[in-house]
């Protein structure tokens, strides 16, 4: 599937990888956020200059799972968003 149509996926709540990334097990997410707030934990307080346990409001993001098991926020490239190659990841 191209682009578009991936994103509609995400959007419905699957997860969608390419066929052309190169590692395993990777695949896109939408995370859908914290809109009422989420106490803000050290990292997060330290990061912004927030004091710990401070009520924060987080919107919607895409992410990404890495082939090393982590998470990140995840943009989609000039390839990615011109790729054909989109699927249902697993």
């Amino acid at each position: 599937m191209n682009f578009s149509q991936a994103l509609e996926q995400v959007k419905a709540g699957c997860r969608i990888a390419r066929q052309g990334w190169n590692g395993k097990g990777m695949f896109i997410v939408l995370q859908p956020g914290y809109p009422d707030g989420v106490q803000a934990n050290a990292n997060t307080a330290t990061a912004f200059g927030l004091v710990e346990g401070s009520r924060v409001s987080v919107r919607p993001y895409i992410a990404m799972w890495t082939v090393d098991q982590q998470i990140v926020p995840w943009v989609a490239s000039q390839t990615d968003l011109l790729a054909d190659d989109w699927e249902i990841a697993q």
